[in-house]
Formats: C-alpha cells, sequence, structure tokens
C-alpha cells in the first residue's frame, strides 16, 4: 500500500496497526517513494536472505578460484611489468 507523508501523519496509529497486522506501507513525498514501514521481523528476514544470497555468490567464486590455475590466468608481458617498474620508480623518486 501507499500513502503520502502527510497521510501517515495524520493516520500514524492505524499505519502502525497495519504493519503489524502483516502490510507493509510505502510512503511517498510528491509521489516519490521515500520510506517503507515493515514489520522489523520481515526487515530481520530480507536482510538475512540478503546476506545469504552474497554469501553463496562469495562462495561460488571462492569455488572458481580454487579451480583455476596461475597459467590459465592472463598476465603482464615482462615489456609491460619492465615499463610498470620504471613508472613506480619514477614516481617514488619525484616524492623524494
Amino acid at each position: 500500500m501507499n500513502m503520502t507523508v502527510s497521510e501517515a501523519r495524520a493516520t500514524l496509529p492505524s499505519v502502525v496497526d497495519r504493519v503489524q497486522a502483516g502490510d507493509e506501507i510505502t510512503i511517498t513525498r510528491h509521489g516519490v517513494p521515500v520510506a517503507v514501514v515493515v514489520r522489523p521481523d520481515t526487515l530481520r528476514s530480507r536482510r538475512a536472505e540478503r546476506a545469504m544470497t552474497v554469501a553463496a555468490m562469495i562462495d561460488d567464486l571462492l569455488v572458481q578460484g580454487r579451480h583455476t590455475t596461475l597459467a590459465d590466468a592472463p598476465g603482464l608481458s615482462a615489456e609491460s611489468a619492465e615499463a610498470l617498474l620504471a613508472d613506480v620508480q619514477a614516481s617514488r623518486s619525484h616524492r623524494r
């Protein structure tokens, strides 16, 4: 359900009752959503679901990393490495 800030302000006890009953209320200002009122347990559940999704993605990346040898990964050519080293050394000498 959507309501304006003014409507939410005028009917706050009713908003709290509806949220307690399980509704989710989006509050808008000039037609733009600015807040969502939900039960605390709903918010905790959503955060936990997101954290579990991110953890699963990280786990997948770690598994992929374990199965990727460094030889398969692209690397620097000797020329690029020398140029990079020269740039770093030049940068350090300018700071002194």
